[in-house]
């Protein structure tokens, strides 16, 4: 007899349990870990004892409930299941603005179930608001519900931004900003994809594109943006992933996309 499959809701509901104790262990670490960062791939690429200490609070969460399944985590923590169900965690997403104390940055959960993503949480600890979705259910911001914001022109968008950790791949996205700024309204830089992604979704800004994204994080912010009725892809067609990601409302979506290939923003190191 085949295995029931998974219930969004239950896969829900231990994501945002382990988020939000992951969110009060970071509070609790935030003075030790800010006096001691390191850096992954570049000085500009931090990772603090919390980053790890909450990765490792969450995967045990994750296997304690259901222990067959995988994890994929930013920070190392990697288990090949044996049922359909993958998590994917980014512990602190932002952790620079973590180090020096900028209330905004995330803890990222979702799980994803034969390839897709069907529940994802994303929990900014530094104001407790807590977006969560299901896939066919819409999203929500501490239980009230989400919408992106309508249709706008290219020209009054104003639109969020992130850039990577290596310095070639700096200078071209700063190069992209130079012929993209004078056509939109503004710009804003956050500094956590996932915050990003669920700003598209809440209506604080019109759209989001970045260059470089794990799996880890886009795959609860996506879900979040989506569910509140954003098209989140990359510039190919396909779904977002580390070539593109662009998230906004599906006509403003068209205008960004269009641009964006334009000026060929996927293109380059």
């Amino acid at each position: 007899m085949p295995e029931p499959a998974p219930n969004h809701r239950e896969l829900l509901e231990l994501a945002t349990a382990l988020a939000v104790e992951a969110g009060s262990s970071l509070s609790e670490l935030a003075a030790t870990a800010r006096r001691s960062p390191a850096t992954k791939s570049s000085s500009s690429d931090l990772v603090t004892e919390a980053d790890t200490s909450a990765e490792a609070l969450i995967t045990h969460g994750i296997l304690a409930a259901r222990p067959e399944d995988g994890i994929v985590g930013e920070e190392g923590a990697s288990r090949q299941g044996t049922t359909p169900v993958v998590w994917h965690i980014d512990p602190i997403d932002g952790t620079t603005n973590y180090v020096y104390a900028i209330p905004a940055f995330s803890v990222s959960i979702a799980a994803e179930v034969d390839g897709r993503v069907v529940a994802g949480v994303v929990l900014n600890p530094s104001n407790g608001e807590l977006y969560t979705a299901t896939l066919g259910a819409g999203s929500t911001c501490n239980d009230e519900r989400l919408r992106c914001r309508p249709a706008t022109d290219l020209a009054t968008a104003l639109v969020a931004t992130g850039f990577g950790y290596r310095p070639e791949v700096r200078r071209r996205q700063a190069e992209l900003l130079v012929d993209l700024l004078p056509e939109i309204r503004d710009i804003r830089r956050f500094g956590s994809a996932a915050l990003d992604l669920c700003a598209v979704a809440a209506g604080r800004v019109d759209a989001y594109y970045e260059r470089g994204l794990n799996r880890w994080d886009l795959a609860a912010g996506s879900l979040v943006a989506t569910e509140a009725g954003a098209t989140v892809a990359n510039l190919r067609g396909g779904p977002p992933d580390a070539s593109f990601a662009v998230a906004a409302s599906p006509e403003l979506f068209t205008a960004l996309r269009g641009r964006l290939l334009d000026l060929r923003a996927d293109d380059g190191p």
